[in-house]
């Protein structure tokens, strides 16, 4: 017979009093951490625990006895419950302010390295409507708040197009308005609701995998290019016809409307073949003058504007005259490769996926860029000794890995190659901070740049700039 779980404990009038990682707030409580989400530092609240360990407990707040004066109010109708701009609540001052802390202390505690003083963090023009892409799911399971299901409450209409609740892979919140794109993708998502619910058209069901819609990608860009692309569950040409042509109809800024037949398990469209209902199968980013290509499957940074700045900072810190060997890590598309190949002699990209590596390509050859040179392949496989003796030791490494960081591989290929500079690009912290204490051997590190991509989340890039260390 299974034993009753004992619940946890309500606290009382607790003080929260910082942040920390994953943007989750921090209270202490008898010399034991607890995390608490959706808090901010001066906020004093009761809180019902829903973990607890020997060394730290999490909690959620059951109320809150008094707001601290940090906060502002959300301007989202979504916050607290979609997984996305849980910053909201804090002045955007203070958000960057905890994220050069972030920075500050991945850096000393986990890599335990030597800085020089860090740059401020550089801010984000926008802190609304700035992304350039954004996924919605469909689903036939919308998520009901604890509220509303507690008090016997049910919607007729369980069908949804939003975000997943975070934890709940089969729960869908229905999304009115989302204040992270231009706003032609909330009237795109709202229209399509529409014409789905008026039509009888059938929401995916994660479970049973049944359904007929099942996701949406919405890309903008800054040369004024919209991008939708319908994910359906199977194919049914009638049905797909009118709904696309109705949505041509009413959106004559879409120029490049596509769609995708994904019967799998899983989401993830990169197998799956991309067709052209009406106009072309590609939008263009701008910056700098160069154009480049995106497609359906393409990456690029999802804040268009703050990337340039990104771009500036990480150019700046190559510190190249024209004559340097480059090679540049983990390349995508070849946005960085080719926006400072024209202040190098030579770029060399390596990334794993080989569809980002012909959209490099075209990259270059749309941009009249000729020196330039790119491989597919896993960076680990591709970045060896044959290949720096091959290709020629560069004078700069830019590297920009996943979260995850580096494979000790890779860190041991460029200590072999051994170039003047490198130029690490991160979008986690706490995996760059061990990339480079490994990479502390042979390099000191002379200069620190976080930039905020995305406001409203604890999320930060920085840039680090990496010397070889003179021998004594």
């Amino acid at each position: 017979m299974a034993r009753n779980k004992k619940p946890l404990p309500v606290l009382e009038n607790i003080m929260i009093t910082d942040l920390a990682a994953e943007g989750k707030a921090i209270a202490r409580v008898d010399g034991r951490v607890i995390f608490v989400p959706w808090a901010v530092s001066g906020d004093v609240a009761d809180l019902q625990l829903t973990k607890k360990k020997s060394s730290y407990a999490e909690a959620r707040v059951l109320r809150f006895v008094k707001l601290s004066d940090q906060r502002e109010t959300p301007f989202c109708e979504h916050f607290g419950t979609c997984g996305g701009c849980k910053w909201q609540m804090l002045p955007y001052a203070e958000q960057l302010r905890y994220k050069q802390q972030q920075v500050a202390d991945n850096l000393t505690r986990i890599g335990k390295i030597d800085l020089p003083e860090i740059l401020p963090i550089i801010g984000s023009a926008k802190t609304t409507f700035y992304r350039n892409k954004l996924e919605f799911t469909f689903s036939n399971k919308k998520w009901l708040s604890h509220e509303a299901m507690q008090a016997g409450k049910t919607d007729e209409n369980m069908n949804g197009v939003g975000f997943h609740i975070p934890g709940l892979f089969d729960k869908v919140l229905d999304i009115e308005k989302c204040w992270l794109q231009d706003d032609v993708s909330n009237q795109i998502r709202n229209e399509i609701r529409r014409y789905a619910l008026e039509n009888g058209l059938s929401f995916f069901d994660i479970r049973r995998q049944e359904g007929f819609l099942r996701n949406l990608i919405v890309r903008t860009s800054t040369t004024g290019e919209v991008m939708l692309i319908v994910v359906f569950f199977y194919e049914d040409n009638d049905l797909i016809n009118k709904m696309l042509q109705n949505i041509a109809e009413k959106f004559p800024q879409i120029t490049s409307l596509l769609y995708i037949i994904n019967s799998k398990a899983n989401d993830t469209i990169t197998d799956r073949e991309v067709r052209v209902f009406k106009g072309k199968d590609h939008i263009f980013e701008q910056m700098e003058g160069l154009r480049f290509k995106i497609g359906a499957k393409s990456f690029y940074q999802t804040n268009s504007e703050q990337a340039y700045e990104l771009y500036k900072v990480t150019r700046s810190f190559a510190q190249l005259t024209g004559n340097e060997l480059v090679y540049d890590l983990y390349t995508g598309t070849g946005t960085i490769a080719n926006f400072v190949a024209q202040k190098a002699r030579k770029v060399i990209g390596i990334e794993y996926v080989p569809e980002a590596i012909e959209d490099a390509k075209v990259n270059s050859q749309i941009n009249a860029i000729d020196n330039t040179l790119f491989f597919a392949g896993d960076m680990k496989d591709i970045l060896n000794e044959q290949f720096i003796n091959t290709h020629g030791r560069p004078d700069v490494i830019i590297t920009d890995p996943p979260r995850a960081g580096m494979h000790d591989d890779v860190i041991r290929a460029i200590l072999f190659a051994a170039p003047a500079r490198i130029v690490y690009v991160s979008c986690n912290p706490a995996t760059q901070a061990r990339d480079l204490s490994l990479l502390g051997e042979a390099y000191r590190v002379t200069a620190v740049q976080p930039v905020d991509m995305f406001p409203h989340t604890h999320h930060v890039e920085n840039v680090v700039l990496l010397e070889k260390k003179r021998l004594q």
